[in-house]
This record gives structure tokens, sequence and C-alpha cells, in this order.
């Protein structure tokens, strides 16, 4: 366990100056689980003998359905745990507190002093009774529009909670739904932005790039994947099918594009746009290492699909590096934070190319001239471009 927070025992002298303190002096703290860990030890030096508390979140991402905060006494940090969208249907869900307030209820209070045949049956309270536990309880915080979050508090004190204490917890209850649905929301909108233009056009939205024609000129290599017959297989499987299939496709290309320090700027249709900043010295290797292991996550999938019956799936990929610019481009009020230039031109005429010339990777020889010490190519030859005064010399990439 780590030393708890350095808290002024007078300033925490009750649980009024506690709920003071929740409503009026945390506007500059940013993450709820710290302000969860300092109100939790508040709350011990106020009187309320609080052993162990959770705050459950149910929130938006696309891999999460929630998290759970969850402190005990001498902890520095609360722990922060994820939830998985499954949870519903295991069985440390099945029948635990956060089961029936989702259910509707609006409080959970159970006795740990009691003979557990009398009580409520769940894992939840032999783990709290092992570890000296004497009273539970469990309320929702509304947060806007209905929406119901859960909050718990536990005690060791012999005869558990009394009612003054009680009493102390409900008066904190609305404080701390206002003050936990903010940084919800905050994480929330930075999710959200995170989810559908990636991790550094979120961070320049967030510091105020909203401005329609607002950017920068940024030196990038660039990558752009297409998969192949994607038309007759839209046309010809069930929804579903097509769905499940193009999310396998991209994660295959996706994961290793972002694990290489890739930035994914567009999904569109079957296609994706990735750039790899040269702020990076080592950009245009790590394209070319992301392409290798999505080579490999391909061959995977091909395997996996080919056990259901599907065809394996095919794809080409355009490499350019050059200057793009970087920003808000749209309609007065449809913005799409993106790339654009000759550059990114160039990378979509050589996945183009791909196709008539056979090559599952086509990379430009201004691309290659930056990699091609360190990685074997293929020379293709000069091939003409469309948009492009002149030939551009081509090299393949096999690894």
């Amino acid at each position: 366990m780590n030393e708890p927070p350095n808290i002024d025992p007078i300033a925490a002298s009750s649980d009024g100056d506690v709920v003071h303190w929740l409503a009026n002096d945390t506007h500059d703290e940013r993450f709820i689980d710290n302000i969860f860990t300092e109100l939790c030890v508040r709350l011990q030096r106020s009187g309320i003998p609080v052993k162990r508390a959770s705050l459950h979140m149910l929130i938006h991402h696309p891999q999460w359905l929630g998290a759970r905060i969850m402190w005990a006494e001498g902890m520095r940090e609360a722990e922060l745990a994820r939830v998985d969208y499954d949870v519903r249907e295991r069985s440390e869900y099945i029948g635990s507190p956060a089961n029936e307030m989702q259910d509707g209820a609006t409080e959970v209070r159970e006795n740990l002093e009691r003979d557990p045949s009398l009580g409520r049956k769940h894992a939840v309270y032999d783990e709290m009774r092992a570890k000296g536990l004497t009273d539970y309880a469990a309320w929702p915080l509304y947060h806007t529009l209905g929406k119901r979050h859960m909050v718990t508090f536990a005690t060791d004190r012999p005869g558990g909670f009394d009612d003054a204490h009680i009493a102390g917890l409900l008066r904190l209850l609305p404080i701390l739904a206002l003050v936990s649905e903010i940084r919800i929301k905050n994480r929330l909108a930075r999710t959200l932005l995170e989810t559908y233009v990636g991790s550094h056009a979120s961070e320049l939205i967030l510091a105020g790039a909203t401005r329609r024609g607002s950017g920068t000129t940024v030196r990038a290599a660039i990558m752009i994947c297409d998969l192949r017959g994607f038309t007759q297989i839209s046309d010809n499987w069930p929804r579903d099918d097509v769905i499940d299939l193009l999310n396998g496709y991209f994660d295959a290309m996706s994961e290793p594009i972002e694990r290489h320090g890739g930035e994914i700027l567009k999904f569109i249709g079957d296609g994706l746009l990735a750039i790899f900043p040269l702020s990076q010295p080592s950009a245009c290797a790590n394209l070319l290492h992301a392409v290798s292991e999505a080579r490999q996550a391909m061959i995977a999938l091909n395997e996996k699909n080919g056990e259901t019956g599907r065809a394996p799936l095919n794809y080409g990929i355009g490499v350019h590096v050059g200057d793009v610019m970087y920003g808000n481009i749209g309609s007065r009020t449809r913005l799409d934070f993106t790339v654009i230039g000759p550059a990114v031109n160039m990378a979509s005429r050589l996945e183009t190319l791909t196709k008539q010339l056979g090559r599952t990777v086509l990379l430009s020889q201004a691309f290659a001239d930056l990699v091609k010490s360190d990685f074997d190519l293929e020379p293709v030859g000069e091939y003409p471009v469309r948009g492009f005064a002149d030939p551009v010399e081509l090299f393949a990439y096999h690894g």
C-alpha cells in the first residue's frame, strides 16, 4: 500500500467540510479517480469510518462497457479497472450489487457481520467478509437524462456504519454525481475524438484547432491501403458478414500502424489513410515494419476466414513521402481533420497501380531512397502516374 495523500486534518474535520471541498475545491483536478481517492481520505478524517470504496461508471468506448475505480485504506492512488462488454453474462456480475443497481435498486445495504446464510449470495460479499469488513452500502449516482452509475462504501467498524455515517454519505451523493459527470463527459469527449479522428488530431482539436482552414504543413510518410474485390463482396454477402470481414481487415492493418507510431486519419469504405510524421527519425522504417506485421496479420486472418469457407482477402498499399497540409477542411458546419496535397495524391495513385503491376506494396523513389539501405526492395521501373507530369521510379516491398 502507498502512503495516503497529505490533507490538512483541520480542513477535513467534518462531513460538511467534505461536501464543501467536493463542491468548491476540486475544479483544478482533471481525473475523477484522484478526486475519489482524496474524498475517501477526507471522509475518514471527518469521522466516517470508510475502509473500502468503489465508483462504477458506464462509459462510451469501442472496447469497454465501463470502468471501476477501487480504493482501500492506505492507498495513495485508486485502482482503475476496465470492464468488458460481456461482463453481464459472467458470474462476477450476475447477482452483484452492480446487477441490482442496473435493475433499478436505489440502495444495496448488506450487514456483513450476520450469518452469511441470511444475507445476499455473491462472491463479492464473501471477499469483503474475508477482509474483515462489517457493513456495505451502495447507491446509484444519477447523471443527466437518468443515466445511472454506482458508488459503494464499506467499513470494518464493529456494528457497521451508524445512522449519522450513512446520513453523511448520502449528503455527498448529489455533489459527487455532478463532479463525476463533468469528468466523465470530459473523458468521453476525448475518447470519442480519439476513436474517430486519432490521438494526435484529437489533442489538436481539444486544444482549439477547430476553425475551418486552420492547419499546418507536416512532412510525413503517407500510406494508403485498399481492399481488393470489395464491391463484389458487399453486393453478394450478408450485411453482418461484410461488417465482420471489414473489422477483421482493419484490425489486421491498423494495429501494426498504431504500434509503430503511425496515425490513421481516415477509413474510406474499404480503404485507410495513415501518416508517419518524419518528426520521428525512424518514421519510414516504422512504416515498413508496420506493413510487414500487417501482412502477417492478413495471412492469419485469411487462414481463419478460410476455415469458414470465405475467400482470401487481397489488398494494395501505396507509399510516398512529402509535405502535406494537416488540418481542418470541410463545410461551415461539418469539418474533417485530415491531410491533403500532392504527396497524398501520389500515394493514392501508387495504391491504384498495385492492381496494374501485380504488386501488393508499391513505394515511390522518394520514399525508397530513405530506406533502401536497410530494406530489401525490388525495382519495378518507371511508370507514368495520373496527374503528375513525369514518370515515377517505383519499388515493390515484399517483407
